[in-house]
Parts: structure tokens; C-alpha cells; sequence
């Protein structure tokens, strides 16, 4: 792989919502997202499923749910029987998750992830590798060949609002501290309008950071190139000219 950088800007929680579509949306089409990660059973699915299939340049991977009850800690008592119970689940939830994006989609996801990062669960971990591999595609903070970032996150980690933390300034500064080769880094673009979900207002605070020219120019001036999932065979192969 060539040694400059590359930058995969992910928009989570595609399809969560008609207004969360038209933020992620305007982040791509203004603003510096280049892929997503689609909610196949949240309401507004099917109308960014539409928008996908319409706009090739955006790469779409599938952001699986997974109830949180079940990737809780195993019990000791049983442990063996709860963790081969808990697999079952977890294949049979992101094979019917697979299948029903390609219905939407029309093809394979670019990328697999999960809401809140829950396949990064030991007891369900193997199940996602497994999927990744057989499509051929990268796996969230598993995949050696993209460095996750979550830094553009409007709350600290405890529950307390961060709006600096999604500011264009703090956005710029982050973009100075990316290593060389390629990068995703995580957004939540959207708007407020049909959400009752904790992280509302934040969202468009993103939308607003993620197309302020000021980034495009802080990307130019670093020299670092956006991507997508789909860019990191022929990056691997040296084959996109620095």
C-alpha cells in the first residue's frame, strides 16, 4: 500500500429516520461523507435503500442491531449452553439482516458494523468475522487494513453533551492527527425533526461540521484523499495514484 492518507467518512444510522436520511445525505452530497451504514428494520430504511441504489458513489454496509440483553455478559452457570444460544441468535439476526439489505440494496454491503459497536462482544465476535470473510468485505475495528476513529462524537463518554467535540475547528484539528494509510472515520449526521433519541440535537451539528468548506480545504491542505470500503482492494495493490 502506498504510504499517503486516506479517509473513509461513515455515516452510522442510515434508514433510523426520514430526517436522519436527509442529514446523511447532505453530508455526502455537501459535505465529506463517502459511505454508510444502513438499519435495515428502522423505519426510513427502504427510503435510503431507494437513495443508495440511485447514488453508487456512496458505499452502504450493513449496521446490524443486536438486542442488547442478549450480548450482556454470559453466566457462569451454563456458560457453555448460553454462548452457543447467544451465537445461534446472532447468526440467524445477521443472516436475515444480510438478506433483507440485499433486498433493499440490491447488492452486498460494502462494510459490516453494528449499532454500538456490539459485535465487538467476544461471545458473538466469530459470528461477524465469519460473515465478513465470506463476503469479502471489512469488519468495523477488526479489519487491519482501516484504523477506526470515533472521536467526532458530540458526548463525552458519560452521558454529558460534548458540542465542541463536533465543532468544524475540533473537526480539522482531528484530521491533522490521522495516521498514514487508510482510516473510517465514524459520524452520526442527521436532524432533529421526527427523533426522540438522546443524541438528537448533535446531529445536525454534524451536518453542519461535515459540509463546511473549511474541512474540504483542511483535506486539501493535509493531503489526505477520501475513500470508500470498496477503494481498499486497489490501495492495498498500490493501484490509486498518491
Amino acid at each position: 500500500m502506498n504510504r499517503k492518507r486516506y479517509l473513509i467518512v461513515n455515516a452510522d444510522d442510515f434508514g433510523l429516520s426520514r430526517s436522519v436520511n436527509r442529514g446523511v445525505i447532505e453530508a455526502h452530497e455537501h459535505g465529506i461523507v463517502t459511505s454508510a451504514s444502513l438499519m435495515v428494520d428502522r423505519p426510513a430504511a427502504f427510503e435510503a435503500a431507494t437513495y443508495a441504489r440511485a447514488r453508487d458513489q456512496l458505499d452502504v454496509g450493513l449496521h446490524a442491531e443486536l438486542e442488547a440483553w442478549r450480548v450482556a455478559r454470559l453466566p457462569r452457570k451454563g456458560a457453555a449452553r448460553s454462548r452457543a444460544a447467544l451465537e445461534r441468535h446472532a447468526l440467524e439476526q445477521l443472516e436475515r439482516q444480510l438478506e433483507r439489505f440485499r433486498l433493499l440494496v440490491g447488492r452486498d454491503p460494502s462494510h459490516l458494523d453494528s449499532h454500538q459497536h456490539r459485535h465487538l462482544q467476544q461471545s458473538v465476535l466469530p459470528v461477524f468475522e465469519r460473515s465478513a470473510h465470506e463476503l469479502g468485505v471489512p469488519l468495523r475495528r477488526v479489519d487491519a487494513r482501516v484504523r477506526f476513529n470515533g472521536e467526532f462524537y458530540g458526548h463525552d463518554g458519560r452521558g454529558r453533551p460534548d458540542p465542541q467535540a463536533i465543532a468544524t475547528g475540533t473537526l480539522a484539528g482531528l484530521l491533522g492527527t490521522l495516521d498514514e494509510g487508510v482510516t473510517e472515520l465514524c459520524c452520526h449526521p442527521g436532524y432533529p425533526d421526527d427523533l426522540d433519541d438522546w443524541y438528537r440535537i448533535e446531529r445536525e451539528k454534524e451536518v453542519r461540521s461535515l459540509c463546511d468548506p473549511a474541512i474540504r480545504e483542511a483535506l486539501t491542505r493535509l493531503e489526505i484523499e477520501l475513500a470508500t470500503f470498496r477503494d481498499l482492494r486497489s490501495l492495498q495493490s498500490g493501484e490509486v495514484e498518491a
